[in-house]
């Protein structure tokens, strides 16, 4: 198989953790007689730096002709100061939207390797934790209109646009359904239905869409309680869906309370490919270019890229085994290290990976 995958190394610690998944999935194409090639792009500070702009045209094109596109990470307080369409989070959004990627996918997975290190009280801990968030990602406040800071009877008042049309729901949730379905056959819909107009409209097409999924379990939870259910009894989940802005909140939640973001991976999706797949954790401008960061979020998003772009399951597995073989061995980067375990930096904990792909090390 021959797949050409577009490169966003983007800002901070993209470009390192970039090249340590790329690394890996060279070594599993080496394995299993794939072939995969890339083309790297500007996004985000580096293409406002080069370019002018978070996401130049030429971007979008090379995004479009490939099978599907790794990010690394975006942002950083050198943008700080500009206006909200110029900063680099603009390339994010604005790739998404070009590519009508509406569905996020984000596994918050506590490794039993790493139940040293979940913020958990251990008696949560040990009842494991094994989350799948979906999140709508082209709608809600952060593309409604109008939108913006103006000013009324002399003070400033900002101005988002909380909406979502029924056709958009509807595509997530069906999503949502057919991965809870392959999962434990649990859904809980995320809303805010109290108090909002477009979570009673969320509520009434997540109903309806259950009718064609009735051997999976559908509970309804208001958005506040669900974060203070993610902390107390996270166990009791098995997919979370919900909107954008509070998928944006919840998503983050699950993932920090598994020890760290540096673990964590992500799939952003279409009605067709390409796919897009990140590492959550943002671009850390603190520790970048040292070799502090952790890679394993950035190389098990290459998993979600093989298992979901490419549909390459033993590979996908093959990847993720390396990377809890690493973690079993004691092996750990800064951000998830515990007492008794070695500490490493980026570079390293991406070869001990690949020699495990590789079989060097059973």
């Amino acid at each position: 198989m021959h797949k050409t995958i577009c490169l966003l190394p983007g800002d901070g610690i993209g470009p390192e953790i970039t090249r340590e998944a790329v690394q890996a999935l060279d070594a599993v194409a080496r394995r299993f007689g794939h072939a995969f090639s890339y083309e790297s792009a500007l996004i985000g500070g580096a293409a406002i730096d080069a370019k002018g702009q978070p996401l130049p045209a030429e971007t979008i094109e090379a995004c479009k002709k490939s099978d599907a596109i790794f990010l690394g990470a975006v942002g950083g307080p050198k943008w700080d100061h500009l206006d909200n369409t110029s900063r680099p989070e603009a390339g994010l959004l604005g790739i998404r939207k070009e590519l009508e990627l509406f569905a996020n996918l984000r596994p918050a997975l506590l490794f039993p390797e790493l139940a040293g290190a979940c913020l958990l009280r251990p008696d949560i801990a040990r009842a494991g934790l094994d989350i799948l968030v979906v999140r709508e990602l082209t709608g809600c406040v952060y593309f409604g209109q109008p939108r913006g800071i103006e000013t009324r009877d002399g003070e400033r008042v900002g101005v988002n646009t909380m909406i979502y049309r029924e056709q958009e729901i509807r595509r997530i949730v069906k999503l949502a359904f057919e991965a809870a379905r392959l999962r434990r056959k649990k859904l809980c819909s995320c809303d805010k239905a109290n108090v909002l107009e477009v979570s009673r409209l969320w509520r009434d097409v997540v109903s309806e869409v259950h009718q064609d999924f009735q051997d999976v379990a559908l509970t309804h939870m208001y958005v506040d309680n669900a974060a203070m259910q993610l902390v107390r009894n996270p166990a009791q989940f098995d997919v979370l869906v919900t909107g954008n802005l509070f998928g944006d909140i919840l998503s983050d939640e699950a993932a920090v309370i598994t020890g760290s973001l540096g673990m964590l991976p992500s799939a952003s999706l279409g009605a067709q490919a390409p796919g897009l797949f990140e590492p959550i954790h943002g671009s850390a401008p603190d520790i970048a270019g040292q070799d502090k960061a952790n890679p394993l979020a950035a190389i098990l998003s290459a998993t979600m890229m093989l298992r979901l772009a490419f549909g390459l399951e033993r590979e996908a597995d093959a990847l993720e085994s390396a990377v809890r073989a690493c973690l079993r061995d004691g092996y750990r980067t800064g951000d998830i290290m515990e007492a008794g375990k070695t500490l490493v930096g980026t570079r390293t904990m991406g070869e001990l990976v690949r020699e495990r792909i590789e079989g060097k090390i059973p």
